[in-house]
């Protein structure tokens, strides 16, 4: 955490000596709030938010945001993969016109595996959203708080930079950075993190699941005539003797289990609205510290 803020507090004085560096602490289970607490008495330019409860990433900065006050907003991880050195980079581009500068990441560090997983996870994910993702782009990168601001009116509760950007709009461009190794020694987002991640940003951003679902009851409703169509001629002409038990269950189950997926499909709808109208705080604040 030492390195972190003084990195940070090298590059972004290159810039302006009028800076804020804000650690979110989503209720780590480490002493990380301990850690925090320490660096914010070493400079009053370093404040801490410490959540209540963990509500998730794109939760906690959200909470950043709330508190910011500056004209321009670095959005960063705290593990170092994202380089505080690149700020000033970022910066220079956005003072081109730019209201969003996104870090676009040219090496990553990690095997083969794990690059061809990103890019095909990427792939189905742009298809069922119907949306377009660059899987080396992730949250760094710099924004006018006027981008902010909207963000911050959207009061969606299922969160996610990327998506909300998205719906926002704004001018942006990409600065091409280096990616160092985690210094947690690997990303913290597992497999199952990583699906429940691509399922909110399908659902929030596109209703393409069920029309999809829709086109496939339709291919398979018409599948299904054209069969029953076939059996009855065959029946008439003499080529079925037997009546096929094997292809009547399989027939059963195959579309009792498209049903149930179906059904599953609009249940996670139905659940985003049901989440959406009890209208739950996005984040709450248990601690603060240098917050005027």
């Amino acid at each position: 955490m030492s390195e972190l803020v003084q990195r940070n507090v090298d590059a972004l004085t290159t810039i302006t000596d009028e800076y804020e560096i804000i650690l979110v602490n989503d209720a780590s289970p480490d002493n990380t709030w301990s850690v925090i607490k320490q660096e914010c008495a070493k400079n009053k330019r370093v404040r801490g938010l410490n959540l209540s409860r963990n509500f998730g990433q794109h939760n906690a900065i959200t909470a950043g945001f709330a508190y910011a006050k500056g004209e321009w907003i670095v959005v960063m991880d705290c593990d170092l993969q994202d380089r505080p050195e690149d700020i000033p980079g970022l910066y220079a581009k956005a003072q081109e016109g730019y209201d969003i500068v996104y870090a676009k990441r040219r090496v990553k560090h990690v095997g083969w595996w794990k690059r061809f997983s990103s890019v095909a996870f990427h792939a189905v994910l742009d298809w069922l959203s119907g949306a377009h993702t660059d899987p080396t782009i992730g949250n760094f990168g710099i924004y006018h708080r006027k981008v902010i601001q909207s963000i911050l009116a959207i009061s969606q509760q299922t969160r996610g930079l990327q998506s909300l950007l998205s719906v926002v709009g704004f001018d942006s461009a990409m600065v091409d950075v280096e990616q160092e190794a985690s210094a947690r020694g690997g990303s913290s987002y597992t497999l199952h993190k990583l699906f429940v991640q691509a399922f909110n940003s399908i659902i929030t951003r596109t209703n393409r699941p069920l029309k999809f679902a829709v086109k496939l009851g339709f291919v398979l409703s018409l599948v299904s005539f054209l069969l029953a169509l076939y059996n009855v001629l065959a029946r008439w002409l003499g080529f079925i003797q037997v009546p096929g038990y094997t292809t009547t269950v399989f027939s059963i189950w195959f579309v009792g289990g498209l049903l149930m997926l179906m059904m599953g499909v609009l249940g996670l709808y139905i659940g985003k609205i049901f989440d959406q109208l009890k209208g739950h705080p996005l984040f709450v604040v248990g601690e603060t510290v240098n917050m005027d």
